[in-house]
């Protein structure tokens, strides 16, 4: 069976290593980002690129999305030189970033009604899972659709999950997001209250880890804390992001997610001092110098 050929936008970090992990796997693409270098090495193993929405869905039977933002999907699905104007019928749009369930619903009804599909299927683990094809994907959609896109899934991730319908891989993102995000805010404030307290984090560490706190987050928190090395590749910006997202879906619902809005209060703090571009477990410099 012939490939579809693939639309990319959004070429960073983890956007760039996916359309590797394609172009390796045999799959033309089209691109369009604004990172020009990895345009430039995307083109280099044969991709096209294209300036507009609309002309790189013109082309394309899947268009794949790894954008930082809801508002940057919908800029880029709407418009005249969108991809909405653009779009073939039986094409299918894949959004991989993290965003608002109810745009992503939304722009999937936009879709159908000129005959197009559409996944919201972020992602877990890292850019380096990317290139290799190991990530985790949490896809949600028609399950004909995604039936119909998981050979390509099956080529990007090593755990592929379909989660029901259109939205509810966005919800669970923000769930997941929200729960290793309040983790690292409590654990880095943790180290930091037994710094100032005196405490030999070291020891706390090995007292904590050898109980059921220990995990890979806790892993994370030690290393920046306590010997100083920042390696879990989240920065603090987008654990602000998507922290603010969960707490507008449950506001949606008609509650309040309380941890959640002090886990924001705590991200927003951290990213007003500067510190946004910094990895999450960096947070633990907020706390340690925090005033009452």
């Amino acid at each position: 069976m012939t490939k579809p050929v693939i639309g990319f936008i959004g070429l960073g970090l983890m956007g760039g290593n996916m359309a590797e992990c394609l172009q390796s796997n045999g799959f033309t693409l089209n691109v369009m980002g604004r990172n020009k270098e990895a345009v430039a090495a995307t083109t280099a193993r044969g991709a096209t690129e294209f300036a507009t929405g609309k002309e790189l869905a013109e082309a394309s039977d899947v268009i794949m999305l790894c954008v930082t933002t809801s508002d940057v999907v919908e800029s880029l699905i709407y418009g005249d030189d969108g991809i909405l104007a653009g779009i073939k019928e039986g094409a299918v749009v894949i959004d991989y970033g993290t965003s608002i369930p109810d745009s992503t619903r939304k722009i999937g009804a936009d879709l159908a009604a000129k005959g197009a599909g559409m996944l919201d299927a972020p992602l877990g683990r890292t850019p380096a899972h990317a290139k290799d094809g190991l990530l985790n994907i949490m896809a949600a959609g028609d399950k004909d659709t995604f039936e119909k896109m998981k050979p390509i899934l099956d080529v990007q991730g090593e755990n592929v999950f379909y989660l029901g319908a259109l939205g509810a891989g966005h919800v669970t993102k923000l769930v997941n997001n929200f729960m290793g995000m309040t983790t690292v805010c409590a654990m880095s404030q943790a180290f930091a209250v037994a710094d100032r307290a005196g405490i030999d984090t070291q020891q706390l560490f090995d007292i904590m880890s050898a109980g059921p706190s220990n995990s890979p987050f806790m892993q994370f928190c030690k290393k920046y804390a306590v010997d100083g090395v920042s390696d879990l590749g989240f920065s603090i910006a987008n654990a602000n992001k998507d922290i603010s997202y969960f707490v507008k879906m449950v506001e949606e619902m008609g509650t309040r997610a309380q941890i959640a809005e002090g886990t924001a209060a705590n991200l927003q703090a951290a990213l007003d001092m500067g510190m946004g571009d910094g990895n999450v477990p960096e947070i633990f410099d907020y706390f340690k110098q925090l005033e009452k």
